[in-house]
């Protein structure tokens, strides 16, 4: 199968250089690798000229995007840059994070999930962060879900939810329009991805309301919002990122922001949350 990587890059020179030689060592290569330098301040661009010199199936483009780190409309600006630089010869697209190091054997094995289960529309692993000088799951989401830090999408998939939302929620919303349209989602507990700078850790403070907005923009309602909100919270330890979220609902419902599904997407996502809830508790 034909992989091709956009990885989005903002002032990633501390770990960039990680990212880039565990790819460039796996047992199956990607076809290409697009690195988009993103309003990059540091050496970023130094470690993708000195790959793209060595390796070529990869290349860098630069974009320049607001300095600060809005959740998700950011980093799909930047990944909709690289997309628009590749060809449509690919049978699976990626967008990976730049602060990661993959086991050797991660894209064969995601091939192979792919080529096995053919409704499978997106495969990946799980993330891995260093605490007391042991990796952890980073356990923020569901096993059954896949990080935003890796997605990986078979084409027709990819083209059936309309590629990826610029807006926070893109990486929850992806998924429920894959089972929207038929496809599985399937995540693979074996590969083990070591993520070198936990999530949200540059977000600014004006993004704390984003999550709530999000959900709204997803058509959750407001008792699936509450549900949802108080469940991150208690993963976060934080209380106040419960109060953050349905501040953020009500403010993107006063405002009447546009919803990112169509009300029939958003009755099958409430229709499909509210069974995974029950499945839960009973």
């Amino acid at each position: 199968m034909r992989f091709y990587i956009v990885i989005p890059a903002h002032n990633e020179e501390v770990y960039l250089q990680k990212t880039l030689q565990s790819l460039v060592e796996q047992t199956l290569l990607p076809s290409k690798i697009i690195v988009v330098n993103d309003h990059s301040t540091d050496e970023t661009q130094t470690i993708i000229d000195q790959f793209s010199e060595k390796y070529s199936f990869i290349n860098g483009i630069k974009i320049v995007s607001e300095a600060s780190h809005a959740p998700g409309s950011k980093v799909i600006n930047a990944f909709h840059n690289g997309l628009q630089k590749l060809d449509e010869a690919y049978d699976v697209i990626c967008k990976f994070d730049a602060d990661l190091i993959f086991p050797k054997q991660y894209l064969e094995e995601i091939a192979k999930t792919f080529e096995t289960n053919p409704t499978c529309g997106m495969a990946g692993g799980f993330c891995y962060i260093e605490k007391n000088d042991t990796w952890v799951l980073e356990n923020l989401t569901n096993k059954d879900h896949i990080r935003g830090a890796l997605k990986a999408y078979r084409k027709t998939c990819f083209e059936a939810i309309g590629g990826l939302k610029n807006t926070m929620g893109w990486d929850t919303v992806d998924e429920l329009l894959a089972k929207y349209h038929g496809w599985d989602v399937m995540t693979n507990p074996n590969l083990e991805v070591k993520h070198l700078k936990p999530t949200g850790k540059t977000y600014t403070k004006a993004a704390k309301y984003k999550q709530g907005e999000a959900f709204y923009k997803m058509r959750y309602g407001f008792l699936l919002t509450r549900i949802a909100s108080l469940k991150l919270a208690l993963k976060k330890k934080s209380f106040s990122y419960y109060l953050d979220c349905i501040q953020g609902y009500n403010r993107a419902k006063n405002t009447n922001e546009a919803h990112i599904v169509s009300e029939e997407e958003g009755k099958f996502i409430r229709k499909l949350r509210w069974k995974n809830i029950k499945s839960k508790l009973f």
